[in-house]
């Protein structure tokens, strides 16, 4: 079974996305009778191209990774310079719209108009996007709902880690009491590195960036608002929580010293940016703020860039959920996931 698939913004994660489906073309087709038909792609940067036949993936990919843009794929794509994306998401000839464009986290858009255009247009929607979810998840769950649709977004808070798809199968029946853990990978190779290393927190911050870890601006990764956003989206879609970003105040990094990590070491704990929910009785409460841990806590022993997630559950008590929380590949990787779950419900 083919399906067609439209993206919309096809930087890093498109492009991962795209290399997943072309290195492992055969044994999706052998395994899951899947095959891909990309149909559409529309990228600010790159360029749009609306392809009904589907797009040469290997082809494309070859010169998106060259700095080329969607003229150099197909000399149609000039056809449709200027044309606005929410217009290609509607007229892409997809059964999905992959929308893989960069986070916005006070507004959630441009990603949510996509999101809308591409539901209420009949198209099942699969998103890394965390600014959509953080700030609508339940509006946009309950459209897709309205209109039998697939609204899934493994990527948005693990990268290719399976948070979502392994509650939805592997949690079944049990309560989750609380959800706790590593969410930005940044945070935690720089508290790594002035922890190992002695360094101060500007010296490990720069490390970061000269190894692509850290952005130009890390704001949002320091002061602990992407590790927010991934914390509600969590309490939002596995407690139907109904939590806000604006309502919830994060403490980030910035105040943690070369001693304190020091002094915390000497006393048999290590520091960590930690973020949790928590269910108490009907309330539920989140945050986000560095913490000492035990270094007899899972978390505790999470290295480099890696996130883990702790949760606790009342019929099995704590499991820890460790892997990558960035990357192209692996949040490539994520939206194959996702894709792939749509493709068997359609089967």
């Amino acid at each position: 079974m083919k399906l067609r698939i439209g993206i919309v913004g096809c930087g890093t994660v498109g492009q991962g996305f795209l290399e997943c489906l072309d290195r492992k073309a055969d044994d999706l087709r052998a395994r899951y009778g899947f095959e891909a038909k990309i149909t559409a792609i529309a990228d600010p940067v790159r360029g749009n191209l609306i392809a009904p036949q589907g797009l040469d993936i290997r082809k494309t990919i070859k010169v998106l990774a060259q700095g080329g843009k969607m003229h150099a794929v197909d000399t149609r794509a000039a056809k449709y310079d200027g044309v606005p994306t929410v217009d290609i998401i509607e007229t892409a000839g997809a059964d999905l719209i992959a929308e893989l464009t960069p986070t916005d986290l006070k507004t959630g858009e441009p990603a949510t108009s996509h999101i809308v255009r591409a539901l209420m247009t009949g198209k099942h929607v699969v998103t890394t996007n965390k600014g959509p979810l953080a700030l609508h998840y339940r509006e946009l769950s309950e459209l897709a709902r309205k209109r039998k649709l697939a609204f899934r977004f493994e990527g948005a808070v693990m990268s290719g880690t399976p948070v979502f798809n392994m509650a939805e199968a592997g949690l079944a029946g049990v309560s989750i009491k609380e959800i706790r853990g590593i969410l930005n990978g940044t945070t935690n190779y720089i508290l790594g590195r002035m922890e190992e290393e002695g360094l101060d927190f500007a010296e490990a911050l720069s490390q970061a960036r000269k190894l692509g870890y850290a952005e130009t601006d890390p704001s949002a990764d320091v002061e602990g608002r992407d590790a927010l956003a991934k914390i509600v989206i969590l309490a939002n879609v596995l407690l139907d929580a109904g939590l806000k970003p604006a309502a919830i105040n994060p403490a980030g990094i910035g105040s943690i010293t070369r001693a304190m990590i020091a002094s915390a070491r000497e006393d048999g704990f290590r520091y960590k940016l930690i973020a949790y929910v928590r269910r108490e009785g009907a309330r539920i409460t989140a945050g986000v703020g560095p913490r000492k841990l035990s270094l007899s806590d899972p978390l505790a022993r999470i290295a480099g860039a890696r996130n883990a997630l702790t949760f606790d559950l009342d019929l099995l008590g704590s499991i820890t959920l460790e892997g990558p929380g960035a990357g192209r590949i692996e949040t490539g990787y994520a939206v194959l996931q996702d894709v792939l779950a749509i493709h068997r419900d359609l089967k």
